[in-house]
């Protein structure tokens, strides 16, 4: 079960950044294929998001895409509605622009700093005073939020109305009693309306606000009633005797302030925000808050892109399958109407292979495949003509790492344990993407080692795909009619950037030295200028 935003914060003011991957297999994304995927990158990207509840939602989605079927599908529907009916549209940018003006007022309340009766407040943080004015204005985003979902018309999308049914179900709550008040203090502590029903435990009510008639108004009762039974000249109201009553009086006011003040906010105000915080309640409403924002995110994110998006269509198979038409980079491609779309469909073939020289576009490309697999896992529209896509329960993305001084393995090593952990963890449903494998030995270990490693994953029957320089690996498997080869295609010495049929069996590794001045001839003339 997925944490709520409220639970993620975990007492620290919000921030959108705090999901993490789970670890490998566990989940659709573990760490490692989080970090080279660029998560962060798409997050930054896709981030049309208005609320620090909406943009923790979608960090959220990204990090633990969802492997549910029903859950992407009914993902979608919302996002048709929102597309095709204006009013619903309307209305949802509408509560999504009032809570993004106003969430900062809960979470000034739930997580603000309390600088005591008499600090002046530096930061956005920090609070000042006794915290009434904090109280009210917090928990008034929260009833205006349950008032405008009360308020708004049912829609007609599942998905849609489970999030409306949250933050409805959230004005049952005790927390939402609680804030809309009154709350009565007892011995056994706070008590919402429902719960003083026919209990006889004394109780006091509280008021945020430091002036109280009632309890002004006893204070007096109390002195008129001294001076009635215990008559002085001091207490006794006439113009010569006020001067002396003052000096009675005015200690008394300016004692009232700090006593009162104090006690509210150390005995009321903490104490309830601390429930508050603690709200499972409160955490689904705002949770619901968040993924109305991610919706219009998403639909922001497809409308600004540039170029085409589609929602994909997904499919619940026991095989990983997919197609893409026109497909283009969600992070390099936005705004970026001149990004060069691809086409790609994998089915029985199981195993794809990409060469071609450096810079080609080789790692761009397979990154596009995995970052729309994720994209559309999360419900978002992609960056495409026309997608169809297995729901996969695994995206893997193995890139070369640096070995650790401490795993006593070296680079090899460190890579294999890499690619054993992502073997055992995919299924028939996963989709694998390995970019050079076995390196840091022989080129004879090589070809064995990435053979067996190809063949296993091959049996498995996941979809994996190979970023490789070694064409001789590739025409192995290719003579043995196993797997597609592709390529990325250059005119002259220029990539295209397009994905062509076919085995490239060149690298341009001297056209890469010479664009960073470090080929033969520069390090010849560095020699001879040093001579």
């Amino acid at each position: 079960m997925k944490q709520t935003v409220l639970e993620s914060w975990a007492g620290q003011w919000p921030q959108a950044k705090t999901t993490q991957p789970l670890a490998t297999g566990e989940g659709v994304l573990d760490v490692s294929s989080f970090n080279t995927i660029e998560v962060d990158e798409l997050f930054d990207t896709l981030n049309y998001a208005q609320t620090i509840s909406g943009q923790t939602v979608l960090y959220r989605s990204l990090c633990q895409p969802s492997a549910d079927y029903a859950e992407i599908c009914a993902k979608q529907d919302a996002i048709k509605e929102i597309q095709q009916q204006p009013g619903v549209r309307e209305n949802l940018e509408r509560i999504i622009s009032r809570s993004a003006a106003t969430e900062n007022n809960l979470f000034l309340l739930l997580y603000g700093e309390f600088l005591g009766g008499f600090g002046t407040a530096r930061e956005d943080h920090q609070i000042e005073g006794y915290g009434y004015k904090q109280y009210k204005r917090g928990v008034r985003f929260v009833l205006n939020l349950v008032d405008s979902i009360q308020a708004s018309n049912e829609p007609e999308s599942d998905y849609l109305k489970s999030i409306f049914n949250k933050i409805i179900k959230f004005s049952s709550s005790r927390t939402y009693s609680l804030m809309a008040g009154p709350v009565y203090n007892t011995e056994k502590g706070f008590q919402c309306k429902e719960e003083r029903k026919g209990s006889f435990v004394p109780a006091t009510i509280f008021k945020p606000t430091i002036f109280k008639p009632m309890l002004i108004a006893s204070i007096f009762a109390a002195l008129w009633a001294i001076t009635s039974f215990f008559p002085t000249d001091i207490f006794s109201i006439s113009r010569e005797t006020i001067p002396m009553a003052s000096i009675f009086f005015i200690p008394l006011l300016l004692a009232y302030f700090p006593i009162i003040g104090s006690y509210d906010r150390d005995n009321c105000i903490i104490p309830l925000r601390d429930e508050f915080k603690q709200s499972h309640e409160l955490g689904e409403a705002l949770d619901a808050l968040g993924q109305l924002d991610e919706l219009l995110a998403f639909v922001k994110y497809a409308e600004d892109y540039g170029s085409d998006t589609v929602l994909p269509e997904m499919q619940n198979a026991d095989k990983h399958t997919m197609t893409l038409i026109q497909a283009k980079n969600p992070i390099l491609g936005h705004k970026n109407p001149d990004y060069v779309g691809n086409d790609f469909a994998v089915h029985d073939e199981r195993l794809v292979f990409v060469t071609g020289p450096n810079s080609g576009g080789k790692t761009a490309f397979c990154k596009t495949i995995t970052q729309i697999q994720l994209l559309a896992q999360i419900g978002c529209l992609v960056p495409a003509k026309r997608a169809v896509l297995v729901v996969a329960d695994h995206i893997f993305y193995q890139a070369p790492d640096i070995s650790h001084l401490d795993d006593g393995e070296g680079r090899f090593g460190t890579e294999l344990k890499r690619t054993r952990d992502i073997f055992l963890a995919t299924t028939a449903k996963s989709l694998v993407v390995l970019d050079e494998l076995s390196e840091g030995t022989t080129f004879e270990e090589k070809m064995e080692a990435s053979a067996n490693v190809l063949d296993g994953f091959y049996r498995k029957g996941c979809t994996t795909i190979l970023i490789t320089h070694n064409h001789q690996l590739v025409d192995l498997f290719i003579n043995k009619h196993i797997g597609i080869a592709k390529q990325v295609e250059f005119a002259g010495d220029h990539p295209t950037y397009k994905l062509i049929d076919g085995i490239s069996r060149v690298s341009h590794a001297d056209r890469v030295a010479q664009k960073i001045g470090f080929s033969k001839q520069d390090i010849e003339n560095y020699l001879q200028g040093k001579q």
